[in-house]
């Protein structure tokens, strides 16, 4: 039984380095095919500092990912252990059980990815990943440096339906392999029914722009349906405008991953109440006390 088992978590960590090293392979065909054709066809949508920035933030995401993996391996466990659920699916029925946790984890990446876009405690990690001005494969590769540090407590409800760390976290990382593909502009619009179904580098071009009226928009990871169902959907029909609303300014990865933590700082020093220094902490990226700054919704109200 022990040997049975060994032989099982050892397939799981194999699968791990497969897709790890597949990803690599993958990731590297399609940018160069990508310069290929942005030299081609001269679409200027590349800066060699942007992509090389985009590399440091996927390293140092990743340094930050193994700090905290031991952690989470041991919360999620003790999860598993409480589990309202303790399914066999993946051994009696696999398709079904994959079926699950391919629903539940990107549902929950969505509420994620909206806690980000609207909480500025959030935004100042996520930030990162929006601030290429260019738009291209190596975004992908621009990590959201601090998410791990807080990531798992949005799949963690999937580790009390029974599912273990190891299952949701490859589907992480499958769906995320999938977001690659959606960082690009030379691919257009897709047949209609896979645009009413799955998101597409349409819809991630309007979710990466600066134009008011795309601001937090189409967050879904692999399903555009949550979008759709929570009133954050939005159609391409404008040029996109890539990059924050305020520019980064700087090619230094470290200025990069901390401006707009010490935004918050600044904002914070100001003479102002206690619950004014919590709405500029947890409030929506924007808010200000006196209406100097503006949240997206305030700013689409003025279109």
């Amino acid at each position: 039984m022990y040997y049975n088992k060994s032989i099982f978590a050892l397939l799981e960590m194999s699968r791990e380095f497969i897709l790890f090293y597949l990803s690599i392979a993958i990731y590297s065909v399609c940018i160069l095919y990508e310069l290929y054709i942005n030299h081609k066809q001269r679409m200027h949508n590349y800066i060699l500092a942007e992509s090389i920035m985009s590399g440091w933030f996927a390293l140092a995401g990743f340094i930050c990912d193994l700090i905290i993996k031991g952690f989470v391996l041991g919360l999620f466990y003790w999860a598993n252990l409480h589990a309202i659920l303790q399914p066999e699916l993946l051994k009696t029925n696999p398709i079904l059980a994959w079926g699950i946790v391919f629903v539940a984890q990107d549902f929950c990446f969505y509420w994620l990815h909206r806690t980000e876009h609207y909480s500025r405690f959030f935004w100042a990690v996520h930030s990162n990943h929006h601030s290429a001005e260019k738009y291209n494969f190596t975004v992908a590769l621009r990590s959201s440096v601090f998410q791990p540090f807080y990531r798992f407590l949005f799949y963690l409800p999937i580790a009390f339906l029974g599912f273990d760390y190891m299952t949701i976290m490859f589907m992480y990382a499958i769906n995320q392999m999938y977001q690659f593909f959606l960082h690009t502009e030379i691919v257009g619009r897709l047949p209609a029914w896979y645009e009413a179904i799955f998101v597409t580098p349409s819809h991630h071009r309007v979710h990466h722009a600066s134009n008011i009226k795309y601001l937090d928009k189409n967050m879904g990871q692999v399903l555009i349906l949550w979008d759709k169902l929570f009133g954050t959907f939005q159609v391409e029909q404008e040029t996109p405008v890539y990059g924050l609303t305020t520019p980064l300014n700087t090619t230094n990865p470290i200025k990069a991953i901390v401006s707009e933590h010490l935004k918050i700082v600044n904002d914070l020093r100001k003479p102002s109440s206690l619950s004014t220094k919590f709405n500029y902490l947890f409030k929506a990226p924007g808010w200000s006390h006196d209406g100097s700054t503006k949240t997206s919704d305030e700013l689409r109200k003025g279109l």
